[in-house]
């Protein structure tokens, strides 16, 4: 399997897509219990990143990285920028001097994981995107430890982000608009964590065809 950014155009491609092809679901979530506009500011982050899509397969994973961090920083604009900027910059910090294997990646998103719930001041629990987010990086340094083939931990990583996305469903929201609604939050998915879900699901469909 190539673990080189060469890769890159086809990911952000199909990440786009799988975006674009649930948007009206995505944003019926939001307008439930968030603020209406998560797909709209995701999608220009992403669109963004498809205008820098070849020049990115250019360079390396650290520069890459970097280079997408900053770029969903600043085109995404509020918390979701925020935190996705952080999720990459922090990868892209951490990946610095070292290969990029199965082993190295759990690292690395672990520690990108890690910086979004500081950044954020959240945790698993609380109904965001880190209740996908962290039971994936759990999962990826559980599979390393215990040195579970490529093959299974392609098959099993949606499965976590799934239980993930859904376990958000009879979450009491903490963070963000949905807080204000307390109870009324109760039953409905995070717009966060479906798209977190959403675009690992879509990366690892590419993964397995390598």
């Amino acid at each position: 399997m190539s673990l080189t950014p060469v890769l890159l155009p086809h990911l952000i491609e199909t990440v786009a897509n799988a975006i674009s092809t649930n948007a009206e679901e995505v944003t019926a979530l939001d307008q439930v219990i968030g603020d209406g506009d998560h797909v709209i500011n995701l999608q220009r982050g992403l669109n963004a990143l498809m205008a820098q899509r070849e020049e990115l397969s250019q360079l390396d994973w650290v520069a890459a990285w970097q280079k997408m961090g900053m770029t969903l920083m600043s085109t995404i604009g509020g918390a979701s920028g925020s935190l996705f900027g952080t999720l990459f910059v922090s990868m892209s910090k951490t990946a610095r001097e070292q290969p990029i294997n199965q082993k190295t990646f759990a690292a690395i998103f672990k520690a990108g994981v890690d910086a979004v719930k500081q950044r954020g001041k959240a945790d698993a629990g609380e109904k965001t995107m880190l209740d996908v987010l962290i039971p994936v990086a759990d999962y990826l340094q559980t599979a390393v430890a215990d040195n579970v083939s490529l093959a299974d931990v392609l098959a099993t990583v949606p499965k976590v982000a799934i239980a993930g996305m859904e376990s958000t469903r009879d979450m009491l929201a903490t963070k963000g608009r949905a807080s204000f609604l307390e109870e009324r939050s109760l039953g409905h998915i995070d717009a966060g964590a479906r798209t977190s879900q959403l675009m690992i699901c879509a990366i690892v469909t590419i993964l397995n065809q390598q």
